[in-house]
């Protein structure tokens, strides 16, 4: 075996075993021979001189079309294998060109004054209905989990994402809350009854939009509970007493960082209080991994603290409390993951292989970004005035004993219709 992509796995695999077969049938083992083995099999040549050539990319595609399958473990094990034992290099000096080509491409591209947020979003989130149904849990939350007590179920799991997040924002009964990003609308829904405030959820994709409002009112909360068709950038002059987003942030691209907290700090009363939950990285990157922004989220951007809290600071807003969750998203994806394979007969009823394919990369590349490239999730807890959060986190374990109370009693949620 001679091919390009033959010799780049034998400078890459030191550890591990990797079975590689190529398109003639000639097999070749790689690494120590530790560990579960994984076995990898290639269509035609084409696609390993395509991975050789830009991994970033194609490595993702291939497995899409096809191309490359993997006989022995997952798609999940194989990237993992791979990025255990990546070394700088193992790079090309065109791997390293294509990779500064799209850094500047991106944050060119975040930069420019041409709005394109609906047009992103509606390629994600305005997929079909059911097909999120088949992976997410009861209340379709579609953001990291808190996995505390370790080892609990996703449904638990969400439920005290939605609790630790709803103890962070000190609720009184009939504040005013604004969602920015509000899903499928199970936060505002949990925050309407959990605390009994009036609560606007703003969102660019008609699916959410459709499918929250339905939920909303099957549940009689439609008088405290809205959702629009918004975005945060255009919002009316009004103040809310509390603001909360969940998983959106990561759409808002850096060059719109100032703006985002701009338009926070316009809405948000002198009293306020914000919580922003996110991905995050430990340095910057400068770019979005090219298969996910082609064919999962275009125009997003995973930023590190470093890039956030300056534009935090410029709009004169006040940074109250950092929490960083690191593995809990690795545990999430891993049970979107598993569930999504486990319901593939009714995915391939809905989309193609093609689409299936795509998908179970996308979620198994975003595992192994929590498990091997430190991304994590930060809460950051935003406040015009120093004097509006408590000077210690006691708080926070109250008012959670507060929410299991009111969880206990609540009435279970309703299946969603199509």
């Amino acid at each position: 075996m001679t091919s390009s992509l033959h010799s780049l796995l034998r400078k890459i695999i030191a550890k591990g075993a990797l079975r590689l077969t190529d398109h003639t049938g000639q097999v070749e083992m790689l690494g120590d021979g530790s560990g579960p083995p994984v076995a990898i099999r290639f269509t035609d040549a084409d696609a390993q001189e395509a991975i050789a050539n830009d991994p970033a990319l194609k490595l993702g595609e291939m497995y899409m079309e096809g191309r490359m399958l993997l006989e022995e473990g997952d798609i999940y094990d194989f990237l993992a294998l791979v990025k255990a034992n990546t070394r700088s290099e193992a790079l090309t000096w065109k791997m390293i060109g294509l990779g500064l080509a799209r850094m500047a491409a991106a944050q060119i591209s975040m930069r420019l004054p041409v709005n394109h947020n609906r047009r992103n979003v509606a390629h994600h989130y305005d997929l079909s209905a059911k097909l999120f149904a088949l992976f997410l849990d009861e209340d379709w939350q579609y953001s990291c989990a808190y996995f505390n007590p370790p080892g609990i179920s996703l449904v638990d799991a969400q439920t005290a994402k939605k609790r630790h997040i709803a103890a962070k924002l000190l609720l009184e009964p009939a504040m005013k809350v604004l969602e920015i990003g509000s899903g499928w609308g199970g936060m505002a829904m949990y925050l309407a009854e959990a605390a009994g405030v009036d609560v606007t959820g703003i969102t660019l994709s008609q699916e959410q939009l459709r499918v929250s409002q339905g939920r909303a009112e099957k549940r009689g909360l439609a008088g405290g509970v809205r959702f629009m068709l918004q975005d945060y950038r255009y919002l009316p002059p009004q103040k809310y007493d509390r603001i909360v987003s969940v998983g959106m942030f990561e759409h808002v691209g850096i060059g719109s960082y100032g703006t985002f907290f701009g338009k926070v700090a316009d809405v948000l009363a002198d009293d306020g209080v914000m919580l922003l939950h996110a991905i995050g990285r430990p340095k910057p990157s400068y770019a979005t991994n090219p298969f996910i922004e082609k064919y999962i989220f275009p125009g997003g951007y995973i930023p590190s603290l470093g890039e956030v809290l300056p534009a935090i600071e410029k709009a004169d807003l006040l940074v109250r409390d950092v929490e960083v969750l690191p593995l809990h998203y690795a545990y999430t994806l891993r049970h979107w993951r598993q569930r999504f394979v486990a319901r593939k007969e009714e995915v391939l009823a809905i989309y193609d292989e093609r689409f299936f394919r795509m998908w179970e990369f996308y979620l198994a590349g975003s595992e192994m970004a929590f498990t091997h490239e430190d991304l994590f999730i930060f809460q950051i807890q935003i406040a015009k005035s120093q004097f509006t959060v408590p000077d210690n986190r006691d708080y926070i374990a109250a008012a959670e004993e507060k929410y299991r109370a009111f969880e206990a009693n609540r009435p279970p949620l309703e299946p969603v219709e199509f």
